[in-house]
């Protein structure tokens, strides 16, 4: 049996174009980039294409880009890199970012006497940051570093970040927001979006594993994390991935070519999952704020969603229960409890995140299986009382 692949928040196939650059890189010109023999400055020249087809992405320089092994280390680099350059202060995040802001900032926190102040920006039961709450929070405590992720992993949730980099930006606070949900699925502009730094990732974009990048304002002083022999300006030490950072070059280039396309297919396939949804009496969290558009975080009372996500899988499709990043630690979302969610219908959510390739059969063959798989289990449920 085939299984249906709807958890591309978690990571997506690598598309065949991007392959297809990559692979010259692993043996055919598998040179250093840092060596000044022929082999050397052919990694070199694939590096400048790719910056510069990651910076035309999101409207920035190429000498923005800063190339990391991944999401979680670009995050790690701003919070850990900002902190460790400015005297201690007020760092604030939002209370449903990624775990890679969340436990460094925690870990920023327990330093000791001389630590940051650690804040979290409240949400509303949408899954927003509260603006006018952040705005009271930030004149009471003046800001020194602030992250807020612009889509949630979860809910899909799109914050409004230039609102809240504006009310940072206007007591000299540094902004930064994780983006690697946003990108290719709503259009991202590094200037508009008035941040300091900005967090992308190849294989949420048909790209392979192991590329981001950690866009900067020229202005911004970070200290790095990994010291050596000063790649990447100096803030990330380490032989590049070549082939990694080439095929994030070049699902950058396709995710702009194909944005409007596949955010108009993706939400179509969207309204038609949660009006099934809906339709059996599932709660669609964050589904009255603005979304990014492939995105459902869903919950069916009394089924519990760890249960329900086994039971989709043995019935050939792949979904999540909450983010898989934070897997290895099971319970209730943080997310969800930052919203207010009632706990006991917490723990029924099952997020679907929706590809280019997902199709509305697909989508019809799920809520079908659903069906079948709740009434299963209600039926147990009423035979055990």
């Amino acid at each position: 049996m085939e299984t249906t692949y709807f958890d591309h928040n978690a990571t997506t196939r690598v598309d065949d174009a991007v392959l297809e650059a990559m692979l010259p890189y692993f043996q055919q010109q598998f040179g250093n980039a840092s060596s000044r023999h022929s082999y050397g400055i052919q990694a070199r020249r694939a590096i400048d294409k790719a910056r510069k087809q990651v910076a035309e992405a999101v409207g920035v320089q190429p000498v923005q880009v800063i190339f990391t092994s991944g999401g979680s280390e670009a995050n790690n680099l701003f919070i850990r890199g900002a902190v460790d350059s400015l005297k201690p202060g007020n760092l604030f995040i939002s209370a449903i970012e990624h775990p890679c802001v969340l436990k460094p900032a925690q870990a920023i926190a327990r330093r000791g006497c001389d630590a940051w102040t650690v804040h979290q920006l409240t949400i509303n039961p949408d899954g927003q940051v509260d603006v006018a709450a952040a705005e009271t929070a930030m004149q009471a405590a003046k800001p020194g570093v602030v992250s807020v992720m612009l889509a949630n992993n979860e809910t899909g949730v799109i914050q409004d970040v230039a609102a809240i980099a504006g009310l940072a930006r206007s007591q000299g606070g540094y902004v930064h927001t994780d983006a690697v949900q946003g990108l290719g699925k709503i259009p991202l502009d590094f200037a508009a979006l008035n941040v300091h730094a900005m967090t992308l990732s190849a294989h949420k974009i048909y790209g392979p594993k192991g590329a981001a990048a950690l866009i900067v304002d020229k202005r911004l002083l970070l200290r790095p994390l990994i010291y050596g022999g000063g790649h990447e300006n100096g803030l990330r030490s380490g032989t590049e991935n070549v082939p990694a950072i080439v095929g994030f070059g070049v699902a950058c280039e396709l995710a702009v070519t194909r944005l409007t396309e596949t955010a108009q297919h993706t939400a179509r396939l969207r309204g038609q999952l949660e009006a099934g949804l809906t339709g059996m009496g599932a709660t669609i969290f964050g589904g009255q704020a603005a979304r990014i558009p492939n995105t459902c975080y869903f919950a069916l009372p009394d089924i519990e969603g760890d249960t329900l996500v086994v039971k989709l899988d043995k019935a050939g499709f792949a979904v999540a229960a909450g983010a898989a990043c934070s897997s290895v630690n099971p319970g209730q979302s943080h997310v969800l409890s930052a919203m207010g969610v009632d706990p006991m219908l917490a723990r029924c959510a099952v997020r679907v995140s929706l590809g280019r390739d997902n199709t509305l059969q697909q989508v019809d063959g799920f809520l079908r299986a659903i069906q079948r798989i709740v009434a299963e289990l209600r039926q147990i449920g009423s035979i055990s009382l």
